[in-house]
């Protein structure tokens, strides 16, 4: 009798299993929203906690620092020892919370997760130049869950401190230095935003431009491209471009992706929906061919905060799939499979997967860059 009951319970737990796996297919977005979406107004955070980027607390990484996340090198790879360019990285979302349309500078766990993302993906730049990484009132990551005008107010906000930090990147980087710009997620939103507004309006400020690194947002070649006045990346050593990918394993289905998109109007004020994603394969530096997984010179396999992540090369393929727009990455990876979206989505993982091509890429663009100036 005691064994048959013991069944009964171990049969419940099961449906119950069953059940809540049916109703996250079923209801998978719902739910994500009432987890993360908030439900008070938004409400602009008060300018007498603006960032002060003049200062060292408004930044994540910067040149000064005694101890920056930035610097990190995972075991193998030499320290980094700089170089000429100067890099502006713009972090992704690490707010999940739900209290506040915009991140509070002192969010405790939002700023241990900044630490894990700078040194995670910031840090493939820093063999070719010093990074400035700023702190910013990024918006909730349920910002991205909702069409409701709070969130667009919310991200307005959150560009605001980026755009600030950009201009007092320009007065303390050094005069005339090569700059590379990266990001990812919102990071890489905010990214397309200051090369429509700033980079796009200023020549002098375009031609110093190395390369964009808008990873982990879509990018339209026809609506935006002529926004920005640089071209996507077409060679491994080209200079002066954009490169952006976002990484699917298969099978892939980029559905969330491309409803976004598709809503959405470029910054050359036309509709996105019909025109071509760009798409740069990370590990050939062009956006089309196959690059097998033997070529990929090192993916940074993950602990839960990256400063123990070792290199591992040979693991991931990648190829731009031109139906889509986005980059294939075969066969889920194994030791990714946290945090992995919705169709097959390694989002969270697009600088780790290719840590190495990453940080080789730069630096090819960087030796074309510099070998090109007067």
């Amino acid at each position: 009798m005691a064994a048959r009951r013991f069944l009964y319970v171990i049969a419940a737990l099961i449906l119950l299993a069953l059940a809540a796996g049916i109703a996250w297919t079923l209801f998978q977005d719902r739910l994500l929203r009432a987890a993360f979406v908030p439900t008070a107004p938004f409400v602009a955070p008060a300018e007498t906690g603006a960032p002060d980027y003049a200062q060292t607390a408004g930044w994540v990484a910067r040149p000064s620092f005694a101890s920056d996340p930035a610097r990190w090198t995972p075991p193998g790879t030499p320290p980094a020892t700089g170089g000429p360019a100067a890099v502006f990285f713009v972090p992704p979302t690490t707010y999940i919370a739900k209290d506040h349309w915009n991140a509070p500078l002192d969010d405790s766990a939002a700023n241990a997760r900044l630490d894990v993302f700078v040194r995670s993906q910031a840090s493939a730049f820093n063999g070719v130049g010093e990074i400035w990484a700023p702190r910013y009132r990024q918006a909730t990551v349920g910002a991205f869950l909702t069409s409701e005008i709070d969130a667009k107010r919310a991200l307005d906000f959150a560009y605001r401190d980026v755009a600030r930090a950009f201009d007092a990147f320009l007065l303390q980087a050094p005069a005339g230095a090569p700059i590379i710009l990266a990001g990812h997620s919102q990071g890489s939103l905010h990214l397309t935003r200051l090369l429509a507004d700033k980079v796009a309006a200023d020549p002098a400020l375009r031609a110093r431009i190395v390369a964009a690194y808008v990873i982990g947002w879509p990018v339209s070649v026809e609506a935006d491209l002529p926004a920005f006045r640089l071209p996507g990346c077409a060679a491994p050593a080209q200079a002066n471009c954009i490169v952006s990918w976002q990484s699917f394993a298969e099978p892939a289905d980029p559905v969330q992706i491309a409803e976004l998109y598709d809503a959405s109007t470029g910054f050359d004020g036309k509709p996105r929906r019909g025109t071509h994603m760009l798409c740069v394969n990370p590990v050939s530096g062009m956006p089309n061919g196959t690059t097998p997984a033997s070529a990929n010179r090192g993916a940074l396999i993950p602990n839960l905060t990256y400063d123990q992540a070792t290199l591992e090369a040979g693991r991931i393929p990648a190829r731009c799939d031109p139906a889509t727009g986005v980059l294939l990455i075969g066969e889920p990876p194994k030791d990714f499979g946290r945090f992995v979206l919705k169709g097959n989505n390694y989002h969270v993982f697009d600088y780790a997967l290719f840590w190495s091509d990453i940080r080789a890429d730069a630096a090819r663009r960087l030796q074309t860059f510099v070998g090109a100036r007067p």
